[in-house]
């Protein structure tokens, strides 16, 4: 199928929900399911942003101007990760502990606003992935509409483009708690220190990048193009000098380069096992 065969389908799958909220990080794929949304049901949709301490405020600020762009009604809802049980323990299935929480509060949002389903962002490539949270909406009857209509990533940028939105090529993020190896304890100390360190780079001009926090240890991943940037005099040594401030005794970078995932690289082939959706 084409790019705007699928297009055409999401707006199918989407049109016959009638009524929806959609859980809306402002990333590129809930960005795109939140316009068509808006686009085909206007005020039958809504678009519900968590806050939490693993949400950096620099991307809730840009959901914000996101949601007022689009036009659709935004409501924002504070949470708390650290507080569900068994998620600070950070252990490989910590995505399903969060989904489960966020997704049960956007149902019973639907239910008091009168919307008949919850949507999330989910595409075709996650279910190829490690994705935990799979389970949560499969569980909770949260539907996919990128994923029911065939949209793998390369697609919703595609589409995306094709709709004019704003961060169609936006870098791929994901939340804090993805920054540290699993069976780490997961702290708010902890966040605050990869959330600074990230900061950092981000104002060195760098957009695909992690630190991953390795108790004292920051392994720094980002694009092999970009590495001789924090190589090269003076930006070595004040990025020592500033990691250093923020906590941490070593700065590592991974010559591997940024990969989406690294932390699943010690998980063995049943850990990493696919949830059918």
């Amino acid at each position: 199928m084409t790019v705007e065969g699928k297009l055409s389908k999401l707006k199918e799958i989407i049109s016959e929900l009638k009524s929806v909220v959609v859980a809306f990080s402002g990333g590129v794929d809930s960005t795109l399911v939140t316009k068509v949304c808006y686009d085909i049901l206007k005020d039958n949709s809504m678009a519900v942003t968590a806050r939490s301490e693993t949400y950096p405020d620099f991307e809730f600020k840009e959901a914000q101007k996101l949601a007022k762009e689009i036009g659709i009604k935004h409501l924002v809802i504070d949470t708390s990760e650290l507080a569900i049980e068994g998620f600070a323990d950070n252990p490989p299935d910590r995505c399903y502990f969060c989904k489960t929480e966020l997704f049960g509060k956007l149902n019973e949002i639907a239910r008091q606003h009168g919307f008949l389903h919850v949507a999330d962002g989910a595409n075709l490539d996650d279910t190829k992935e490690f994705r935990p949270g799979l389970k949560a909406s499969k569980e909770l009857n949260v539907k996919s509409p990128l994923k029911e209509s065939g949209m793998t990533k390369k697609d919703i940028r595609e589409v995306s483009r094709m709709l004019n939105l704003p961060n169609w090529n936006k870098p791929a993020y994901a939340c804090l708690s993805s920054r540290f190896p699993y069976g780490q304890s997961i702290t708010e100390e902890k966040i605050k220190m990869v959330s600074e360190a990230e900061k950092y780079l981000r104002n060195l001009g760098l957009e695909q990048f992690r630190v991953r926090h390795h108790e004292t240890i920051a392994r720094i991943e980002t694009l092999p193009e970009d590495i001789h940037i924090l190589t090269s005099s003076p930006t070595r040594e004040e990025l020592l000098c500033k990691f250093k401030e923020i906590g941490f005794t070593y700065v590592t970078l991974d010559l591997e380069g940024y990969r989406s995932g690294s932390m699943n690289e010690v998980l063995s082939d049943t850990k990493l096992k696919v949830t059918e959706v």
